[in-house]
């Protein structure tokens, strides 16, 4: 503002310097336009009132767990020397004399403590934390702002997400806090930490919500807050406050090379956390929708491919045999455009979108197919412990003799061979992969260049199951006649089964393995 209203007054004067002068100014419209000022409400004068509210009902969580002892007996560990030498025996008689409490005496096992936060949500003795400040635990303590020690059993855990509940059983109701509406946050607003940080006890940390939907790779439902508000060691399974006293996350990870808070810290939104919450409450464990699928993204040469307009949306690469995605007749190939209603603009939106849809719900799948959007109806399951592995290589019965030499494929860089017995030995390929071998890939060519190799098997083009070359052929050629800039292939490797779009070279070029 300061540098604003100096230009405003040099302006002023060197106009009225050119007026003195009768000299006249025509400024012609449209040259300096007209910009709307941004306002931001002021910071508060102080945190202390809403701290001295909200620091009762934020605990220290207090963890020990057993470290069971390695076989053997404590001391160092012997040398070793060639079976039979002389100095084998003397170490060994002069390690176990000089051993504390002899040579039968076995190292005793170790306590481990753990230190974190956590906030109660019922003045029953309900308590929220982070499972990773729980894990494993063998005793778990609750130390209140006033000092008073309360032992915790575990009422659920969510390795998942994260999240942990603890009860405690106290003679007098407890200071609780309510989760809050998380998605109403917005970057820029102020918020709270509270927490126990290097187990200093009750500790309060302002800053903003710096960024929304981070992802930091910690699970599948990555979906954190990033706040700049002091986060360290010990500040896990605390609470992030709004400015109404609201809880809008669970601080649960930091980014830092020291290991010390360098203002990058990151919440489980509290809209997640209040589900997980529930759940544990009435079942002990989480229950998540369950659709069944194995998904990828949607690149935009894949969405090119398939005629979709941008690249969003989920790519079905899986479905799994028996679950609700094959009962909604899903198939492999489909991309999922919206989930109940809700839109899949990325992979990473559907997990959380299914997770967080109650079980047996019928729900509305919009997907992108056969180029139009159609619409299936998907009753949930319940996702299992162990997720089932999804159907990765769909059969191609009925497959025609064809000539075993490999057959290049115009524009793509490719040879490819039937899936013969000679193959299968070579590629080391399992007796029921179906599709159609990848024998040489030219060097340089589109197809190298996207990493795809000699023993890779193309499973589908454009959506097609294929068992010959000539099935792979007619298809590029198709996929030319719509002039389309890329051919989409689903692709078995020892990586895993995905969808690719492959460039398409003119024909005549890029054909022969170099």
């Amino acid at each position: 503002m300061r540098l604003l209203r100096s230009q405003s007054v040099h302006t002023r004067l060197a106009r009225a310097a050119f007026l003195a002068l009768g000299v006249a100014i025509a400024v012609p419209a449209g040259m300096f336009p007209m910009v709307a000022p941004a306002y931001a409400r002021g910071a508060p004068d102080s945190f202390a009132d809403l701290a001295a509210k909200l620091l009762p009902a934020v605990v220290n969580v207090s963890s020990t767990s057993t470290i069971q002892a390695k076989n053997g007996p404590p001391g160092p560990e012997m040398p070793l020397f060639p079976p039979g030498s002389p100095f084998e025996q003397f170490f060994k008689d002069f390690m176990d004399r000089n051993r504390p409490g002899g040579p039968q005496q076995q190292a005793p096992d170790r306590k481990s403590q753990s230190l974190g936060s956590g906030f109660i949500i019922d003045p029953s003795g309900l308590i929220v934390t982070n499972n990773h400040v729980i894990d494993g635990a063998d005793e778990i303590t609750v130390t209140l702002q006033d000092n008073t020690s309360l032992k915790a059993t575990l009422v659920g855990r969510d390795e998942r997400e994260d999240v942990a509940l603890l009860r405690v059983k106290s003679a007098k109701p407890l200071p609780a806090v309510a989760f809050g509406d998380s998605n109403n946050s917005r970057v820029g607003d102020w918020v709270l930490a509270i927490g126990n940080p290097f187990g200093l006890g009750g500790t309060v940390t302002a800053g903003i919500v710096s960024a929304r939907g981070r992802d930091i790779r910690q699970g599948p439902y990555d979906d954190f807050i990033q706040t700049d508000a002091a986060i360290n060691r010990g500040n896990s399974g605390g609470p992030l406050f709004n400015m109404d006293g609201e809880v809008i996350g669970i601080n649960t990870a930091i980014y830092s090379p020291s290991g010390g808070s360098i203002g990058i810290g990151f919440s489980i939104p509290a809209n997640m956390a209040k589900t997980v919450v529930a759940q544990l409450k009435d079942f002990g464990r989480a229950r998540r929708g369950w659709l069944g699928v194995r998904i990828q993204q949607v690149t935009p040469d894949i969405a090119e491919s398939l005629g979709l307009k941008d690249a969003t949306g989920a790519m079905v690469a899986g479905v799994n045999d028996g679950g609700p995605a094959e009962a909604a007749k899903i198939r492999n190939g489909d991309i999922i455009l919206k989930f109940n209603g809700q839109d899949v603009k990325e992979m990473r939106t559907l997990p959380r979108l299914v997770a967080e849809t109650p079980i047996g719900q019928d729900v509305p799948v919009a997907l992108w197919r056969d180029g139009k959007e159609m619409t299936v109806t998907a009753k949930l399951g319940e996702l299992p412990d162990e997720p089932k592995v999804a159907a990765t290589t769909p059969g191609t019965p009925g497959a025609k003799p064809e000539a075993t030499k490999p057959t290049a494929i115009e524009g793509l860089g490719l040879m490819l061979s039937l899936m013969t017995p000679e193959a299968r030995e070579r590629f080391q390929l399992g007796a029921s992969q179906k599709g159609v071998v990848i024998a040489e890939v030219t060097p340089n060519g589109s197809a190298a260049e996207k990493g795809l190799k000699a023993g890779d098997v193309i499973v589908e083009v454009q959506q097609e199951p294929v068992s010959t070359p000539a099935d792979v052929q007619k298809r590029v050629d198709g996929v030319r006649k719509q002039n389309r800039k890329s051919v989409l292939m689903l692709i078995q490797s020892q990586d895993g089964i995905r969808f690719l779009a492959l460039p398409l070279a003119a024909p005549g070029k890029d054909q022969k393995p170099g």
